[in-house]
């Protein structure tokens, strides 16, 4: 079954998140397409990020800074598939996602895989202007992200009282989105075995190459 990591982008006290994570765990459950772990960075801690060549050790076999972001790093790197739950901070993801992103430093863990974006706001543009930030995001680190999207707006009067979505709309938002995330982990899953080598290793690679072909011949 293909692995999914659904991943709490807000880490504040009182964050809406606890309200929309429930509904997505459930229908993804419902679906059983997925072997979905919850991944809140609450429980992440990472350091400010500040990764370099050095700190990442052997590339074959990371240490990293800290154990921590080892850790980070060996955990998003086994998912097939990403669900990424995002709040709109002044026009932008919470800074603590785009840290944990970051941290994501030369293991490529969201490599040639999917990212579904679900956002939400207590304003009327539901998360939208974070969506579109971290779609950059997500393209830079060479995951998928998906075209199709959820966003929620108002969300603090979004849920009924039973957790599901008062507008339909919603509903039928998350279901195009995880028939979409289930396609595209599927046929990418298959084609990453097939794949080239990160353009960083490719290019490390020619260097190298190159200059064993003008070192002077041995006596």
């Amino acid at each position: 079954m293909l692995t999914l990591n659904i991943v709490i982008g807000s880490t504040r006290d009182g964050r809406a998140a606890d309200r929309v994570t429930p509904w997505l765990t459930d229908r993804i459950e419902q679906q059983q397409t997925f072997a979905a772990e919850l991944v809140d960075l609450r429980d992440w801690p990472l350091p400010m990020f500040a990764e370099t060549v050095h700190t990442v050790g052997n590339f074959a076999d990371p240490t990293y800074s800290q154990p921590l972001v080892r850790r980070w790093n060996d955990t998003m790197r086994s998912a097939d598939a990403f669900l990424l739950v995002t709040p709109e901070y002044n026009h932008s993801v919470p800074g603590v996602l785009k840290n944990a992103i970051d941290s994501l430093f030369f293991s490529f863990a969201l490599r040639n895989k999917p990212a579904g974006l679900v956002g939400y706001s207590g304003g009327q543009v539901g998360g939208a202007r974070s969506i579109e930030h971290l779609a950059h995001i997500l393209i830079e680190a060479e995951a998928v992200p998906l075209r199709n999207t959820v966003l929620i707006p108002s969300v603090h009067d979004a849920f009924a009282d039973n957790g599901q979505p008062v507008n339909p709309a919603t509903d039928r938002a998350l279901d195009v989105l995880l028939e979409d995330l289930a396609w595209w982990a599927r046929v990418l899953a298959d084609a990453r075995p097939s794949s080239p080598p990160h353009a960083v290793l490719r290019t490390a690679a020619t260097a190298n190459q190159s200059q064993h072909d003008q070192a002077p011949a041995a006596d």
